[in-house]
């Protein structure tokens, strides 16, 4: 009996322990069971991703063509890229205030049916000029052109920040600013204080590439800044070297100085086209104003010329503080002393000094710059100076 009765322990034992491995083997099962739903639910969206990728692919390529005219019966005259104009429908997926004339839109390879509305496109020289959503200069890291800062203020920023006081007074706002001065006088400097005080976009292009090989190029790049500005607006489009580009017109002109009087043409257009009161506004900058075309001075484009020379003793001063602020100096120096000693200095080449200067601190294995290295540096930087001033034309700077 006793026998029995282990024998009866043990397989109880025995099953209680298969049914724990059993309960465990379930668990596994359903874990299991779990992981495969999901990995079933991801190859699923998968297969219907690549599937409708897949169709899109196979369907047949749409037509680019031009938008002519809106007709009443929701239907519109087109200009298809291989053919005539067309009279067709319209999808009704399409807004009706995305259809203008001129609009590039997609068609139907069979019916020429309008199904979508492209956005305009951009040439890469246009997307790639310099775009400083907020530049980081601001007025105080511009010296010695207090006046000339103040003159480029009531004329830029006012009007896009307080429109307000024109109205009241009752006059238009200048419509566009021109800088005349040296190079390295600060010019764009300005430009970007007056964009960073305006929380505008900025956007720099040089006079010169707007000069193309082909006909219309030119003039054309040109409608597509003034797009991008409009866009970004508000925005200050900066064009340096204007020169460049709106040189005087001449009766006897060749091919290429043609193509370069259709893109300042252009130009000129889009300066008439922008009100004063506009969120953008359009500042240029020279080095030769003696050359510039009389149409490109008259009232009505560039109304106020701001004339930035080279700064006096105190502007100099101004300057080297500026500059020096950032720097690890001797307490010893005396920013007026080297103002001084740099009659003719551009703020361009006293902002060289000073990094002449530190680089010579550096080159000693010194942490501290001293009245001795800014001496060096400038002997170093004027006398580059003046081997450039003395190759330049003499009739330079007018």
């Amino acid at each position: 009996m006793e026998d029995t009765l282990e024998e009866l322990k043990a397989k109880i034992i025995t099953l209680e322990e298969r049914n724990i491995r059993l309960m465990e083997d379930l668990q596994t099962a359903e874990n299991d069971k779990r992981y495969s739903e999901g990995e079933l639910f991801r190859l699923q969206k998968d297969h219907s991703r690549i599937r409708a990728e897949l169709e899109r692919l196979k369907s047949p390529p749409l037509i680019i063509g031009s938008l002519r005219d809106v007709l009443p019966d929701n239907r519109v005259v087109v200009k298809s890229s291989t053919g005539p104009d067309f009279v067709v429908s319209v999808s009704e997926y399409i807004p009706p205030e995305d259809l203008v004339a001129g609009a590039r839109v997609t068609l139907n390879k069979q019916t020429l049916a309008v199904m979508n509305v492209l956005p305009l496109p951009l040439d890469p020289v246009v997307t790639g000029a310099e775009i400083v959503e907020k530049p980081d200069i601001s007025y105080e890291d511009i010296g010695g052109l207090a006046k000339q800062m103040l003159e480029l203020r009531e004329a830029v920023e006012d009007p896009l920040l307080r429109p307000e006081l024109y109205a009241k007074v009752g006059i238009e706002p200048p419509k566009g600013v021109l800088l005349v001065g040296p190079p390295g006088t600060g010019k764009t400097l300005m430009a970007k204080a007056v964009a960073n005080a305006t929380n505008a976009t900025f956007i720099r292009f040089v006079g010169s590439e707007l000069v193309q090989k082909y006909i219309g190029e030119g003039a054309r790049l040109v409608r597509e800044l003034f797009e991008l500005a409009r866009e970004k607006a508000p925005s200050i489009i900066f064009i340096d070297e204007l020169d460049s580009v709106g040189a005087k017109r001449m009766d006897v002109a060749t091919s290429g100085d043609r193509e370069v009087q259709r893109t300042l043409m252009q130009l000129l257009a889009e300066l008439d086209g922008f009100t004063p009161t506009s969120d953008v506004k359009i500042i240029g900058a020279t080095n030769r104003p003696d050359i510039l075309d009389d149409a490109l001075l008259r009232p009505g484009r560039f109304d106020r010329i701001i004339e930035i020379g080279l700064p006096d003793v105190e502007g100099r001063t101004q300057i080297f503080k500026i500059h020096m602020s950032h720097m690890s100096i001797d307490k010893a120096i005396n920013p007026r002393k080297l103002a001084e000693v740099t009659d003719t200095a551009s703020g361009a080449e006293i902002k060289s000094i000073c990094t002449e200067a530190g680089m010579l601190a550096i080159r000693d294995g010194r942490d501290t710059v001293t009245e001795r290295d800014f001496f060096q540096a400038k002997e170093k930087v004027m006398e580059a100076g003046r081997n450039k001033i003395k190759s330049a034309p003499t009739h330079m700077f007018g």
